[in-house]
């Protein structure tokens, strides 16, 4: 029997089924979910610092699990970032009013996703989610944020946010907040749902082509990040599980 975690790059990776997962989701920590232009960014310290520290880290990038595949010789099972947001979604868990705060992009996209939220049957108040500032990169800080959180209390945090900045911002709030929340890091899972971006038909993320329907939605924003993602080749051919060199220029 294969173990649950395993560590790639630095990174306890989740190798169980989703299912025990979601059952322990109101005590999972901080959950990731790095795509492959996230795990192939070893310019940032911080950025990986956030990923190591995570509690859960899930299987979201194919390309790793292929990269892994050939080079180790174990196929990791897969769960994504949009499986696991879909099926945690539908948990009673978050139907308790005042359960969960979300983390949104932009005003657009937060009213966008709220209001697919409460087509769910999620209440989500006005007081229950704000519009990101523009973080720096490096260790991030975000005090408003905390104060609004620590009056709250949330059982769930969902940061929406890009691969990179989420995670930090994720970092933060589990060692700042007086109590553990579940905090979820899964990008722009919730835009596909909601329509903000090209919408992914479930067979198409089972089967790791994702990316396509992205690339074919905006080609001018996702083939250069694809592109430079392809050096996540390299990063797990010289690591393995270690973490990686940060600071080593990216091909």
């Amino acid at each position: 029997m294969h173990e649950e975690h395993i560590k790639v790059l630095g990174i306890r990776f989740y190798c169980g089924q989703l299912g025990p997962l979601l059952d322990r989701a109101e005590s999972a920590g901080l959950v990731v979910a790095p795509s492959a232009p996230v795990l192939a960014d070893v310019s940032d310290d911080a950025h990986w610092n956030a990923l190591q520290a995570a509690d859960v880290a899930i299987t979201d990038s194919g390309f790793l699990i292929l990269l892994w595949g050939l080079m180790r010789g174990r196929l990791l099972p897969r769960i994504t970032g949009l499986r696991f947001l879909r099926e945690l979604i539908r948990r009673p868990e978050l139907r308790r009013k005042g359960s969960s705060f979300w983390i949104m992009p932009s005003e657009e996209e937060g009213i966008a996703n709220i209001g697919w939220l409460e087509r769910q049957g999620i209440d989500v108040g006005i007081e229950d989610w704000m519009v990101a500032p523009a973080y720096p990169r490096g260790p991030l800080s975000d005090g408003e944020l905390l104060a609004t959180l620590e009056r709250r209390r949330p059982t769930f945090i969902f940061i929406n946010l890009g691969g990179g900045v989420q995670e930090r911002l994720g970092h933060f709030l589990k060692q700042r907040l007086s109590w553990r929340p579940t905090i979820v890091c899964t990008g722009a899972a919730i835009a596909f749902f909601s329509g903000q971006q090209a919408s992914i038909p479930s067979w198409a993320d089972r089967v790791a082509l994702g990316w396509l329907f992205r690339v074919v939605g905006n080609p001018r924003r996702f083939i250069p990040r694809y592109w430079r993602a392809l050096s996540l080749a390299g990063i797990v051919w010289r690591n393995g599980p270690n973490p990686p060199e940060i600071g080593r220029a990216r091909v």
